[in-house]
């Protein structure tokens, strides 16, 4: 079925761009906080380790200032995923006839882009590397956590 969509006013594809990003973000961190917890790592010090993409290790000595901080960041770059596959789906309408496969191979491509471009151009002062365990983990968060939420609510409030 290759029906192509109606447009959305800027208010409704604002909506639908920032409902669907608050979710995932949502998702996200909160399924990061506790894969963290299971480590012993406090939700400070995840959204600390957020917010180090833009101050480096000195984010560590921010306290709450720069949790909350990685709390912004965190939900703009949800947003900017949000917004990257609501864009797509306006010109490729199987992102939303098809949502579900979609949206867990959209979370793939989330996943990798945060590892392998974002954060080694950021001041993130950590190794990026893909152990086995941490892989599957992190895949399979922002497959279920990410991508499908982001699929499903561009699918949900599309015309």
């Amino acid at each position: 079925m290759n029906v192509p969509h109606v447009s959305l006013t800027a208010g409704q594809a604002a909506r639908v761009i920032l409902l669907s990003g608050l979710i995932a973000g949502t998702l996200d961190i909160t399924a990061a906080c506790v894969n963290a917890g299971w480590k012993g790592i406090s939700p400070l010090r995840v959204l600390q380790s957020v917010a180090s993409g833009l101050l480096g290790r000195a984010s560590y000595q921010g306290g709450t200032r720069t949790a909350l901080l990685g709390l912004l960041c965190h939900f703009i770059i949800a947003t900017g995923a949000a917004a990257t596959y609501f864009a797509a789906s306006r010109h490729l309408p199987w992102l939303t006839t098809r949502a579900v496969v979609c949206g867990l191979l959209y979370g793939v491509a989330v996943y990798f882009f945060m590892n392998l471009v974002v954060l080694p151009l950021s001041a993130y002062p950590g190794k990026v590397s893909f152990p086995l365990g941490a892989l599957v983990t992190g895949l399979l968060i922002h497959m279920f956590c990410v991508g499908l939420p982001i699929a499903l609510t561009v699918r949900r409030f599309s015309p």
